[in-house]
C-alpha cells in the first residue's frame, strides 16, 4: 500500500532529526508551511525550549502583500533580524521533511542573505 503524503513527510522528518539537533549556541533553524501560512522557529533541543518565532501570520507581516514565495523571503530575512540581535549567527537548518524547494529554499536562502550561517 501507498504512503500518503503526511505518512511519507513524517518519515523523511523522522530520518532528518536523527541527525539535526540544536543547541544554545547554534539552535535549529525549524521551518514549517501550510497552504497559506509559513513559520520559522529556532529551537534549543538540548532544553527544550523555543528561542525565538516568526510567521507570516503575525501582525507584523499580516497585511504584507505578495505571493507566498516573496513572503517566505521576508520572514526568512525577519528570523536572521532576530536571531542576529539575539547575539546568534549560526544556525542548524531543520526543513521538517519539506523538499528544499520553493518557500522552504527562498526562507532559506533569505535567511543566508540576513546573516545566519548555515
Amino acid at each position: 500500500m501507498a504512503l500518503t503524503k503526511q505518512e511519507r513527510r513524517y518519515r523523511i522528518k523522522k530520518r532528518i532529526r536523527k541527525i539535526v539537533s540544536g543547541t544554545a549556541e547554534r539552535p535549529r533553524l525549524n521551518v514549517f508551511r501550510s497552504n497559506k501560512q509559513i513559520y520559522a522557529q529556532l529551537i534549543d533541543d538540548l532544553s527544550g525550549k523555543t528561542l525565538m518565532a516568526v510567521s507570516s501570520i503575525n501582525k507584523d507581516f499580516a497585511g504584507t502583500e505578495g505571493t507566498k514565495i516573496e513572503i517566505a523571503a521576508i520572514i526568512g530575512k525577519a528570523i536572521a533580524e532576530k536571531a542576529l540581535a539575539a547575539g546568534i549567527s549560526a544556525v542548524v537548518f531543520d526543513r521538517n521533511g519539506y523538499l528544499y524547494h520553493g518557500r522552504v529554499k527562498q526562507l532559506a536562502e533569505a535567511a543566508r542573505e540576513g546573516g545566519l550561517k548555515f
